[in-house]
Parts: structure tokens; sequence; C-alpha cells
């Protein structure tokens, strides 16, 4: 859990944070919209209400705070329930129900922070576009997604693997559609060993969404609870060899609210886990 002595940061500091990840116009825009009470942002699956800029500063704020309480050594590993979503926002739009990316915010707070590589771990059965395009020409922020493809949002090849500073930091593990426990932990398991040797990373940050659970109507995998668990023990167990045990996951996509809340409730077990 977070320290409960730190509040969320001031929503200004935080859209100074945020400025980081997006560009300002795309800042402003949301607010704007917002402030109109209704409306639609950036593609279909973005719609506004009063409360949603509101929201979005909130979730990154909450983010950003766990970040600083990771790197001060208040925490080891989190887990933030919050909403909006993450990893499809990119630089200069909302997308896939997401306006701002507040998994990038803490990836980018934790490397100016410890000054040392992170690792982003995504299993999402959607691949998060936002957060690998953020990161995609950088050596010191490495993203390894384990996803269905050919699927939403038509990225996530296998053969996107970086450019420039980050050529080999960007790790891709497209599935086919129906995959099930085995198949899916071992291939987040075997890109886990590639790319934490890689990066060496100071921390591990989760996209964790739920989305590959066999009950979701959209995901369209074949996950368990029990495959979450295996995923999060690997995920422990990488940050023990490589960042001090530091993980901070993110919640993602979900859209089965029974299963999804068995799911996480079986990552935050492996999370609160004593350390291996």
């Amino acid at each position: 859990m977070l320290d409960p002595h730190s509040p969320l940061p001031p929503d200004d500091d935080t859209v100074g944070v945020l400025a980081w990840i997006h560009d300002r116009d795309h800042i402003d825009r949301v607010r704007t919209v917002a402030d109109g009470a209704d409306g639609w942002l950036d593609s279909h699956d973005c719609a506004v209400s009063a409360g949603t800029y509101r929201a979005a500063v909130a979730a990154a704020g909450l983010a950003l705070q766990a970040a600083l309480d990771l790197v001060n050594g208040r925490i080891v590993r989190a887990f933030l329930a919050i909403r909006p979503p993450s990893h499809h926002a990119e630089r200069v739009r909302a997308h896939g129900y997401c306006f701002f990316n507040s998994v990038a915010v803490a990836a980018e707070v934790i490397v100016r922070s410890l000054n040392a590589p992170v690792l982003v771990v995504d299993f999402d059965a959607f691949h998060g576009n936002g957060t690998q395009l953020q990161f995609y020409d950088r050596g010191d922020v490495g993203y390894l997604s384990v996803h269905r493809y050919p699927f939403f949002p038509g990225t996530g090849g296998a053969d996107e693997i970086g450019e420039g500073a980050g050529l080999g930091s960007t790790r891709n593990i497209p599935l086919a559609a129906g995959a099930d426990d085995d198949v899916f932990c071992t291939a987040l398991e075997h890109g886990l060993e590639e790319m934490g040797a890689r990066l060496r990373p100071a921390a591990i940050v989760v996209s964790a969404g739920f989305s590959a659970f066999h009950g979701d109507p959209l995901g369209g995998m074949r996950l368990t609870e029990d495959g979450f668990r295996r995923m999060t023990a690997a995920v422990v167990t990488a940050s023990e060899a490589w960042s001090n045990g530091r993980v901070l996951s993110i919640l993602e996509g979900g859209y089965e609210p029974t299963g999804s809340a068995r799911c996480a409730s079986a990552h935050i077990d492996e999370l609160a886990a004593e350390h291996r």
C-alpha cells in the first residue's frame, strides 16, 4: 500500500509532470472538452464527461506519488487501482479509453529519480501502443508486452523492437487468440529473462490489464486467476534479481467485472507475498 503520510501532489505539480509525457495542447484539450461537460476525444472510444479531466489528473497524480514513494524507499511494491487506464494514451492523443499515460509518468519519474533503467511489463490482451511509442527511441526505459495479435490497436508486432538509442529495448511477444495460461505465462517469463538481463532495471512498472481472462468478452484469451498469479510471481522474481524487489503495478483493462476482480486479487496477493 502507499505510505498514508504521502498525500496526492497538487494538480499543478501533476500537470507539470504530465507535460514530460504529453504535449501541452493535448492536456489542455482534455480539460477544455471536459469543461464542456461532454464530448469525444480523438477516437470513438474516448467519451468525455465533466469529471474526466479531474479523474485523469488524479490517476496520474497517484502514479506520480507512488513512483516517488518507491524511489524514496517508503514502499517496495504497490498496486494502483486507478481509472482511467493508461497504456493506449499517446503523446498527442487520447485512445482506447486512455486520456493520460500514468504508466509512462511512473516510469519517467523513476528513471529521472534513480538515473537508472526501468522496465515496463504489459500483460494486457491489448497492446500498449502509447507506452511503446513514448519510449521507443530510448534505451533507459524498456517495454515488454505479451498480447493478442493481430488485434486492437493494430500495433505490437514482433518486428517492433525500438529504434535509435532504444533499439532492442522494446520486446513484443504477439500471441494468437485463445492462448492459455501456459502459453501466455511462458512467453512472459522468457521475455522477463531476456529484458532483465539486457536492461538490469532499477524498477519494474507493470501495466496490469486483466482482459486476457478467459471470461472477458473482448480479450479473446483463456487465462485463469492462476495464470495471473504465475505472471505476477515471475515479475516479483525478476524484480528480486534486478531491482531490489521494486514493482509498481497500475491497473489497465478488463471487461468482465467479477473475473477481473478475481484476477486482480490474485495479482495483489502475489505482490504482497514475502520477498523471495
